[in-house]
């Protein structure tokens, strides 16, 4: 687990930016927030989308199988992030 560069972001700024991630990524119509990833038709190419961008704007090192594992929804996957980034109260 890599949590380089993480420190820099709090847990609000963390999520929020992990939300607009998976937002631009799944493209995620009104009224569908609560659907998961394979509900959302993710694939492959997006979920190593996901992991590539969460990765290069936050620094913070996720699986592409845990997106396939979990089959996460929005609030699901943003606490993966948070839990991965580390000390979750760190400034």
């Amino acid at each position: 687990m890599s949590t380089e560069g993480t420190g820099k972001y709090t847990v609000e700024e963390i999520e929020k930016k992990v939300e607009d991630i998976w937002r631009s990524v799944l493209q995620v119509p009104e009224g569908h927030e609560r659907e998961t990833f394979f509900e959302l038709n993710g694939e492959s190419m997006a979920a190593n989308r996901l992991v590539s961008r969460v990765e290069g704007e936050l620094g913070i090192f996720i699986e592409v199988g845990d997106i396939f594992e979990e089959d996460p929804d929005l609030a699901g996957f943003v606490r993966s992030v948070v839990a991965k980034a580390g000390d979750p109260s760190r400034v």
